[in-house]
């Protein structure tokens, strides 16, 4: 008799990590909404192809039941009825989101009950992973090594001759991109490093991406739909005017966005 042994195909798993952007809603929602679609209509590729989490902890729990909501509201819930009325309409909002064409990846810093099985994966911040001990007796028995120092990152600046279209993203964590056109209406940089424009910067430009409060964005001609260092952003309506089409440099002081004219 002739036997034949099955074995079951492995499944791989494996890990990924993407760049998202975070929501992070505030009450009076009526008001938040309206700044956000202002965001959208000026940029109106922002959130398209993106990663998106919603971070809900600035709704507290009588957050969405309008004005409604007296000083009773503070008060605990005495029933499963009033703990309910409670609870943030987190599917509400994220059908909002969603008919603005925002969709939603997952959600943090909420409550377990406050999403339903339809709702995206509650989220919780990454942790440091822990390193295992090594066994007394073998440590005993070594003597350290010295620790050599991290070899010094090259630099690495990218270079486009080329315009950037409506459209085009350029995504460059490693070091400077330079574009010796200009940067259309609708089109990204992502920069770990700095941003040389030497056209019209009409899109969005995004530099310090890997977390370099140095970096700098510079243009021959200042029109952008948003720009950012180190995570500080500015909208075009959030700019000096005075500056609309002049050559331009912005950095970071601080906490604050600078911007002032090269000319």
């Amino acid at each position: 008799m002739t036997s034949i042994s099955l074995t079951r195909p492995s499944l791989p798993l494996r890990g990924r990590s993407f760049r998202a952007l975070v929501l992070a809603p505030e009450t009076p929602l009526g008001d938040w909404f309206s700044h956000l679609d202002a965001l959208v209509q000026r940029s109106p590729t922002l959130f398209s192809e993106r990663a998106v989490i919603l971070d809900v902890s600035g709704l507290a729990k009588d957050s969405l039941r309008g004005d409604a909501a007296g000083p009773e509201a503070a008060e605990p819930a005495e029933d499963d009825h009033d703990a309910a009325a409670a609870t943030p309409d987190i599917a509400g909002l994220v059908d909002e989101l969603k008919q603005r064409g925002i969709r939603i990846m997952g959600v943090e810093k909420a409550e377990p009950a406050w999403l339903g099985p339809a709702l995206p994966p509650l989220l919780s911040g990454g942790r440091p992973a822990a390193m295992a001990e090594p066994d007394a007796d073998v440590a005993e028995a070594k003597a350290p090594e010295p620790v050599k120092p991290p070899e010094p990152r090259k630099p690495n600046s990218l270079v486009l001759e080329t315009p950037l279209r409506s459209g085009q993203s350029v995504y460059h964590p490693e070091g400077d991109v330079t574009v010796m056109g200009s940067v259309a209406s609708g089109a990204e940089i992502l920069a770990g490093g700095s941003i040389h424009v030497y056209g019209a910067l009409r899109g969005r430009a995004i530099a310090g991406a890997g977390g370099n409060p140095r970096a700098r964005i510079c243009c021959r001609k200042f029109e952008p739909e948003l720009i950012g260092i180190d995570g500080l952003f500015r909208t075009a309506d959030t700019t000096d005017p005075k500056l609309r089409k002049k050559a331009v440099q912005v950095w970071l002081e601080g906490e604050t966005l600078r911007m002032a004219a090269l000319d």
